[in-house]
């Protein structure tokens, strides 16, 4: 076992034993900002290396909305870190936590410390948007092949690929609060509706648009 691969596991198995919102969020900032801006800058490379090959206009939509994520969310960590804001986050922390740490552990134990180390940032990255913040890993617009988008209605995130990724971030999948898209799409809440309408949208949702929850 390298040193780098033995002190990622030991940065899971803390973070997998935290009990609240806020101290996971500070002991992922504590980790995170051991990381550089170049450290994210090639992170963000490397995504763009990832997809040279696909569609010009998909990919630069992609690449515009990727490196502004993780630029958000690394800020984010940074301030929220900075002001204190974790000492406030009392709220308890899903139970598959711990799981998603140890499997964090297992995907960056690849013997190459580099690469192991810049996989880890992603993982710290995504879990702080899922278990801290409560948020897919995946931004809201982010297109996927078909054409549909992560989206945001009514308080609810709706991922096209929350079940059905198979790809190498299907690990992050089962961790996301995003609900899975309908088959057959949904339809958009009403502004402002009543209480009438909002629950005819809701039952619409599941008995025509094959919701599954």
């Amino acid at each position: 076992m390298s040193m780098g691969e033995e002190n990622v596991k030991d940065d899971c198995s803390r973070l997998a034993s935290q009990q609240t919102r806020g101290d996971l969020g500070k002991e992922i900032a504590a980790i995170v900002l051991r990381y550089s801006p170049r450290d994210l800058k090639q992170m963000q490379w490397n995504f763009s290396g990832k997809i040279r090959n696909i569609d010009p206009f998909y990919r630069k939509k992609l690449e515009k909305l990727i490196t502004g994520h993780l630029h958000a969310t690394w800020e984010n960590i940074r301030l929220m870190n900075q002001q204190g804001s974790f000492a406030a986050m009392k709220g308890g922390l899903p139970e598959n936590n711990g799981e998603y740490w140890t499997m964090v552990a297992a995907h960056c134990s690849g013997g190459d410390d580099d690469k192991d180390r810049l996989r880890f940032l992603k993982f710290l990255l995504a879990g702080f948007c899922m278990f801290v913040q409560n948020i897919p890993p995946h931004p809201v617009g982010m297109p996927f092949p078909g054409g549909d988008t992560v989206q945001f209605i009514d308080g609810v995130y709706y991922c096209p690929v929350r079940t059905k990724a198979n790809d190498v971030d299907a690990a992050l999948c089962p961790f996301c609060p995003a609900r899975q898209t309908p088959d057959v799409g949904y339809l958009k809440p009403p502004v402002k509706g009543s209480t009438h309408r909002k629950q005819e949208f809701i039952r619409n949702t599941y008995e025509f648009h094959h919701f599954n929850g």
